[in-house]
């Protein structure tokens, strides 16, 4: 293992920078794209399950499947990856931000607009506080998802952990592999223990479980 390290130390720092930026991109835009529309969602029932059934279903095709199909149109890199990696973390998201929105007791919202808050103000000051709980842990949900998926990127010329793991296989070098399922797995604890502590911040004392 000594050995090991001192070979691909350096390497294994550099593909677990790639593997947290693609992780992390996708992530973004995916929350970026999915709390808003989930909480305009919210407020049309068949829209919203017209919506999250496709989503659903998208998310039920090979990854493999969807990185080939990415490739004739963006080409090979980053791009295909995190477009692939963006379509699958979708769903949770999604499904959460229309679930803590529509779970919003209806006479607290009623409340708010007998006080006279506009929609905005409604989405801004009582909506999102009272879903955030959901949204937070379908975002850390997606998280979780998208890190280990990543490693598949490697197959479009991405980088990231997964050039290990199918270098691994192919030279049969055992530690190439665990070396890298380690650092996925330690990538995942991290960012799950950052996004706890963002949700013990974010939500408020009363609101939380």
């Amino acid at each position: 293992m000594k050995e090991f390290l001192q070979e691909y130390g350096g390497e294994l720092i550099q593909k677990t920078g790639e593997h947290f930026f693609i992780s992390i991109v996708a992530l973004l835009i995916a929350i970026v794209v999915a709390v808003p529309i989930g909480i305009l969602l919210a407020k049309t029932k068949k829209a919203a399950s017209i919506v999250l059934t496709t989503a659903g279903v998208l998310q039920t095709i090979p990854t493999l499947a969807v990185l080939a199909i990415m490739i004739p149109i963006f080409g090979v890199g980053k791009t295909p990856a995190i477009i692939a990696l963006f379509v699958y973390i979708l769903l949770p998201i999604l499904n959460n931000t229309v679930l803590g929105v529509q779970n919003i007791n209806p006479d607290v919202r009623q409340a708010a607009i007998s006080m006279g808050m506009t929609k905005f103000q409604l989405m801004k000051d009582v909506e999102m506080p009272l879903a955030l709980p959901l949204i937070l842990s379908g975002i850390r949900l997606s998280s979780v998802y998208v890190i280990s998926w990543a490693t598949l990127a490697s197959y479009v010329g991405a980088g990231g952990l997964g050039d290990f793991v199918f270098n691994g296989l192919n030279l049969y070098n055992p530690i190439m592999i665990v070396s890298a399922a380690v650092l996925v797995t330690a990538l995942a604890l991290i960012v799950d223990y950052v996004l706890r502590a963002v949700e013990k911040w974010a939500v408020p004392k009363g609101l939380k479980a």
